[in-house]
């Protein structure tokens, strides 16, 4: 297929990384916006000058020997591997960045490109989780220690352990508040700290006592209460991770940086891909019974469809007891995809049905199981970028049913 060249102007003019051409001399030929933002440079200033322009004074002799190697020896590479690099603004500041290389010979001159991206706001954010991490380490040093003193010191210990927690609490809210304004999710800011505020608590509880009470456990053959306190903390970790994954995934929904793309794609290969993860998380006994029918592919998104199935079947698994089937039924009527994931589980009352797709929510009988309440929202903001219909059908203790009818896109 041709591909329309202003299509690659756009791509050239839109991107967001900054895109540097330069030839065999080591001279800039084009610089997109993205790059003139970067370094504060208009096209003009930069067009023709030799690239170390942007390289600061003290690495400029050693980078013209490192470019003239990679000119007689390139490769598609990321630069800066276990090292820092910077680039200098035309104010003279020194930024950090990452850097792509790329090449292409034409008329028998060599051209490279290089993909670059300013990292000043990742490296705050990594300084600071850094410091955290190390002020955390600390304080789980002082409590190992502070468990092998006197029993008399019980009062003292205690109080450390109080301004530890308060730490900890103040430590999250930050870490909140950071994920907040890096994604501007402005429209759900008050719920995502509220709900954050109490998931995060229990997990890291968690973590904390069990990592103090594994420090009393020094014999071998106590191995068996380390090991308890030690799946503890995984199980923990683990939770805190899916809420991540479930905040991730609505701050790009909200920010509409996931837009459908459509494509072919074969339905079985799919199913088969996706039962064969969700074996990870089946439960003891559980298993994932599927009848595919119809059509071998049709047109939509991959990703989309196969996120929407995850979650669904996430939820199945997480939801119906040991032993229990779940079973996903999908019928492909070339025109469009209908999938019925059925479980065994707890159901959902009349009353909750009304609210099921609205973030934050939980059914009332789905309290005593760790969730965050946005798994069917994300769903449902997934199916409405593929133009799907998604439907419930459930009884309490009897199990769910979910229909999703993806209609092929053009």
């Amino acid at each position: 297929m041709q591909i329309d060249p202003s299509h690659l102007t756009s791509l050239f003019e839109f991107a967001t990384e900054g895109i540097i051409l330069t030839n065999s001399q080591g001279n800039i030929v084009l610089v997109n916006p993205a790059a003139q933002r970067i370094f504060d440079y208009h096209a003009s200033e930069l067009e023709g000058k030799p690239i170390e322009i942007l390289i600061p004074h003290r690495f400029r002799q050693n980078h013209v020997t490192t470019r003239e190697n990679f000119y007689h020896h390139p490769q598609h590479r990321v630069m800066g591997h276990g090292r820092n690099l910077y680039g200098i603004r035309k104010d003279g500041f020194e930024i950090p960045v990452e850097v792509s290389l790329s090449f292409y010979t034409r008329s028998e001159e060599l051209f490279v490109i290089a993909f670059v991206v300013d990292i000043t706001e990742r490296k705050k954010i990594e300084s600071n989780m850094i410091s955290q991490q190390k002020e955390l380490e600390k304080m789980a040093t002082d409590m190992r220690r502070l468990n092998t003193q006197l029993e008399a010191k019980v009062e003292e210990r205690t109080l450390i352990l109080k301004e530890a927690l308060q730490k900890l609490e103040e430590s999250q809210i930050e870490l909140s508040a950071a994920l907040d304004k890096e994604r501007q999710l402005n429209e759900i800011k008050s719920s995502f700290v509220s709900l954050a505020s109490h998931e995060f608590r229990t997990p890291l509880s968690t973590v904390l006592s069990s990592a103090a009470l594994i420090a009393k456990y020094t014999k071998t053959e106590e191995q068996d209460k380390r090991e308890k306190h030690i799946a503890r903390i995984k199980d923990s970790v683990k939770h805190l991770n899916n809420l991540l994954e479930d905040f991730l995934s609505l701050g790009k929904l909200e920010e509409g940086k996931v837009q459908a793309k459509p494509a072919s794609f074969h339905v079985k290969d799919l199913l088969e891909e996706i039962i064969e993860e969700m074996k990870a998380l089946a439960k003891p006994g559980q298993q994932i019974q599927s009848i595919i029918e119809g059509e071998a592919t049709i047109v939509s998104d991959r990703n989309l469809v196969k996120n929407i199935l995850i979650n669904l079947l996430s939820n199945a698994l997480k939801f119906s007891p040991e032993q229990a089937t779940i079973e996903v039924n999908a019928v492909n009527n070339n025109d469009n995809l209908i999938i019925r994931v059925t479980d065994q589980g707890i159901g959902i009352s009349d009353e909750d049905k009304l609210h099921m797709f609205t973030s934050f929510f939980r059914g009332k009988n789905a309290t005593n199981i760790q969730g965050t309440g946005l798994g069917l929202h994300i769903v449902k903001r997934y199916a409405d970028l593929i133009n799907a219909r998604i439907s419930l059908e459930s009884k309490l203790q009897e199990g769910t049913t979910v229909t999703v009818d993806v209609p092929a896109l053009a």
